[in-house]
This record gives structure tokens, C-alpha cells and sequence, in this order.
């Protein structure tokens, strides 16, 4: 493994992660959370330091995982990569989430795509920043 760019990647993708969110939860979700408000956490902001952490983290499992099965095919290994994971880890709890939670299908139906293109896009940053070196 090397470790350099290991770090890297997963600084690169944890910063996806925080570009990412605010856009999809704020920006293209916020209209639908608010029929939804009542289920949120009142004292929610107070504890976002802990998301921050878990994304924090993730990044580094996250990018991990890829360098364990890396096979060096350029962006595409990142596409796969992150589709593969967004179904197995994204997919799979909104589906649970939608049902225990009382949320509009719809909405679970939007996490799910935008999730798999969020996982997508770090398995591209992933890939990117992990390939080898040109002329190493």
C-alpha cells in the first residue's frame, strides 16, 4: 500500500464527502425534509461534530476497502468500485430506513440515487488520486 496517497485519497474523498452533502441535503433535499421536520433531532446542529467525525473515518474505511482490492484500471475501477458500495452500504440502510421510519417513498427513492451518485463519485475520487504514479 502506499501510504502517501493512500492518505491523500482519503483526505480527497472525505472532502467530497463535505461538498457532497450540502448539496444533496440541502440543496436538492430541503424542500422535501420539511414534511419530514418532525422527525429530526431539535438539538440536531449541536451534534453535527459527530457526522463530521463519521464521515472523517468513513473516508479512511472507505478508502481502505479500495486499495485492498485495487487492480490499477483507472477511473472505471472507481466507478464500479463506488456503485458497488454505495448499493451494498447506501441502498441498503435507506431501504431499512424507509421502513421503520415514517418518510415518503420518495424521498427514500431520492436517497438512493443520489447516494449511489454521491459513492460513485468518491470511488472516481478514489481511483484518481490511488492510481499509480506516471512513469513510476
Amino acid at each position: 500500500m502506499n501510504v502517501k496517497r493512500f492518505v491523500l485519497a482519503a483526505l480527497a474523498v472525505f472532502a467530497a464527502i463535505q461538498v457532497t452533502d450540502p448539496l444533496i441535503h440541502g440543496v436538492l433535499l430541503g424542500n422535501a425534509y420539511e414534511a419530514t421536520s418532525h422527525l429530526w433531532r431539535p438539538d440536531m446542529m449541536s451534534k453535527m461534530w459527530i457526522m463530521l467525525l463519521s464521515s472523517f473515518l468513513f473516508s479512511f474505511l472507505l478508502m481502505y476497502v479500495f486499495v485492498k482490492g485495487y487492480e490499477g484500471k483507472g477511473i472505471m475501477e472507481g466507478v464500479r468500485f463506488g456503485l458497488l458500495v454505495g448499493v451494498f452500504v447506501y441502498v441498503y440502510s435507506v431501504i431499512n430506513q424507509y421502513v421503520v421510519y415514517p418518510i415518503p417513498f420518495s424521498l427514500a427513492a431520492k436517497w438512493c440515487v443520489y447516494g449511489l451518485i454521491q459513492f460513485t463519485i468518491f470511488g472516481i475520487v478514489a481511483a484518481l488520486i490511488y492510481r499509480p504514479q506516471s512513469g513510476k
